[in-house]
């Protein structure tokens, strides 16, 4: 299983950068951050530096979206830092979450996100594409290579990302829910006739390694507010009896009452009181080390390839040292 550390990109950005290299020398092989351009600074720029002061990390937002920024400059973004520092990027993407909404926006359909998909990977790999009638590549790229993951929790995001994406993001840590996503988009890859095995799973949640579950619980309780944004999504296309959405999922939202998004990511958020600890629980990762190996080990067994690190709390720094010392070496 390899990891992942995930940030915000609070000022000083400088700060995230030193914790991306220190991420890297405890054994972590990938960096994300927020892509969120209101809410925090711009990931793009900082990610520079980090490829620039790393020398293994694969670097990549968490998630980006397609409508924030023209495909062709995302493309062109990814390309360059590839040119410059190798390799070394992935383009996570979604519908749009906080991005969009704290500018009164709305989350893309799935067909624009299925068409920025293939034009933001075709245009950063050299390859031609058409846009609005007309054809547009890069002509600076040179053997050019962007691995392209989607964040996804409904069926048919869950279709597209098997039909299309080189790996599946899911930003929860419940292994039930985990092995019934992981399913759907296994079989989605088959029915398009990919190998399912190629893409790879990125389970991303908060970790909080401590005795304390109620503090732990209350540092990481933004989580199940977060993710109830994209299930009350699912609950209106979808209706709240609906067998095509577990109820393990969609139950726990009925006492929502809006979101705030000026508190979004933050222990502090106060839109969260309605997320109960069952569900703080089966969504993060809490409790001693040896509580998070195990549980890992059965997100692992799920098809799990990858977990990252959602660390917003405070023990933050405490929690990517404890993974260095004993979790990653237990499970790699």
């Amino acid at each position: 299983m390899d990891f992942g550390l995930v940030l915000q990109t609070d000022p000083p950005a400088w700060s995230v950068v030193d914790r991306m290299r220190r991420a890297e020398q405890l054994g972590f092989s990938h960096g994300w951050t927020f892509d969120s351009c209101v809410l925090w600074q711009e990931p793009f720029v900082i990610h520079s530096q980090i490829l620039a002061r790393t020398e293994r990390l694969i670097v990549g937002p968490m998630v980006t979206n397609p409508t924030t920024r023209d495909w062709t400059v995302t493309a062109s973004t990814f390309a360059t830092l590839n040119d410059m520092f190798g390799p070394r990027t992935v383009c996570g993407i979604g519908r749009g979450d906080s991005a969009v909404r704290v500018t009164g926006g709305r989350p893309a359909t799935l067909a624009t996100l299925e068409q920025a998909m293939h034009v933001i990977r075709e245009l950063a790999e050299g390859r031609e594409v058409q846009r609005h009638g007309t054809a547009v590549r890069l002509p600076w790229v040179r053997g050019g290579r962007l691995p392209v993951w989607m964040g996804a929790y409904g069926p048919k995001a869950l279709e597209l990302v098997g039909r299309q994406a080189d790996g599946f993001i899911l930003q929860l840590a419940d292994p039930y829910l985990t092995r019934w996503m992981v399913d759907h988009v296994r079989q989605a890859a088959v029915d398009a006739g990919r190998d399912p095995a190629s893409i790879t799973v990125c389970v991303a949640a908060p970790a909080y390694v401590g005795a304390d579950l109620d503090h732990a619980r209350e540092q990481c309780r933004w989580f199940g507010g977060m993710v109830g944004n994209h299930v009350a999504d699912l609950v209106a296309r979808y209706g709240e009896a609906a067998e095509a959405v577990p109820a393990a999922l969609t139950d726990y939202i009925k006492g929502r009452e809006g979101y705030d998004y000026s508190h979004h990511g933050r222990a502090d958020n106060p839109s969260t009181e309605f997320v109960p600890d069952e569900i703080v629980d089966r969504f993060c990762v809490l409790g001693p080390a040896e509580a998070h190996v195990a549980k890992l080990r059965e997100l692992r067994e799920a098809g799990v390839d990858q977990f990252a690190v959602y660390a917003m709390h405070d023990a933050l720094d405490s929690t990517v040292d404890a993974y260095g010392a004993t979790v990653i070496p237990a499970l790699r």
